[in-house]
């Protein structure tokens, strides 16, 4: 079931503070509806929108112009790429001037340890969390999504049993806080990786996304799925495991996990950790 971009109903407007975050699990659709771009579009404020794209997770050399023709295709106001191959082109103040007016901040997909080792700590992610903080939106897509987090999937092995060693957190930009972010779920068998993630670490919460599809998390903590497929969601908050006794690539045992499937067109509290199921109609006479 595809959900189009209009389906969610909140207004950015009602909130103060903080914008909302979209982490995208991957290979969005660029080409036909473009569903979750133009939620992003919107969101950043649509014909009004000031964007900046930041593809230093990507090898490709097209990836940030790629996207920036697309926002103005939309209708965007404005749309500039930043293009920092090191951590000095990230302190410069060249690259931080366009993200002081951005409205809505894009970061691509490609290696999310790239992106960390290069953006975090530097004057760039000061000036992406303080526009964040006054109200823009901040998208990533794969490895993008990844480094929305305070804790990060560096990398790590698929499969649906989680092993130790299954996967390496690292320090993220610190967007969403008490999550996790795995991204191309579905596709990369990343099951057993999230669980095993949120057994060495209960307190986060695990959120797998599926390709085409977007966790929008709003500034109160409430999360809506757009897109084509599916969020998962893993709240170790009751876990048990013996993790802390296997070794090795052991497989882990692991007991009272909860796992939440959340569709297009469906909410969750993140914060609570509950589905926000819609009220049945009011009977009639």
């Amino acid at each position: 079931m595809k959900t189009p971009a209009t389906d969610y109903t909140r207004d950015p407007a009602a909130f103060s503070g903080p914008g909302p975050v979209m982490a995208i699990g991957g290979a969005e659709d660029k080409l036909k509806e473009k569903d979750i771009l133009t939620a992003f579009w919107q969101l950043a404020g649509g014909r009004k929108a000031k964007i900046v794209v930041i593809p230093t997770a990507s090898s490709l050399e097209d990836a940030g112009e790629r996207y920036k023709a697309i926002f103005l295709g939309m209708g965007a106001k404005r749309a500039d790429v930043i293009f920092l191959n090191d951590r000095e082109d990230a302190n410069q103040s060249a690259s931080v001037t366009p993200i002081k007016g951005a409205t809505g901040i894009f970061l691509t997909g490609g290696n999310q340890m790239r992106l960390a080792a290069v953006v975090a700590g530097t004057k760039v992610q000061q000036a992406v969390l303080d526009r964040h903080a006054a109200g823009a939106v901040v998208a990533g897509t794969s490895a993008g999504a990844s480094v929305l987090s305070a804790h990060m999937v560096a990398y790590g092995s698929g499969g649906p049993v989680p092993k130790l060693r299954m996967a390496q957190l690292a320090a993220g930009f610190g967007l969403l806080n008490g999550v996790v972010i795995d991204q191309h779920f579905r596709e990369r068998d990343s099951f057993g990786r999230l669980m095993t993630l949120v057994a060495t670490s209960p307190s986060l919460l695990g959120i797998g996304v599926d390709e085409d599809t977007c966790a929008l998390v709003w500034p109160d903590g409430i999360m809506d799925v757009l897109g084509r497929h599916s969020v998962t969601i893993v709240d170790g908050s009751r876990i048990t495991s013996d993790v802390h006794r296997v070794k090795g690539h052991a497989e882990i045992a692991i007991s009272n996990a909860i796992v939440h499937i959340v569709t297009p067109g469906r909410r969750f509290d993140t914060r609570n950790r509950t589905m926000l199921w819609p009220k049945p109609p009011r009977p009639q006479g």
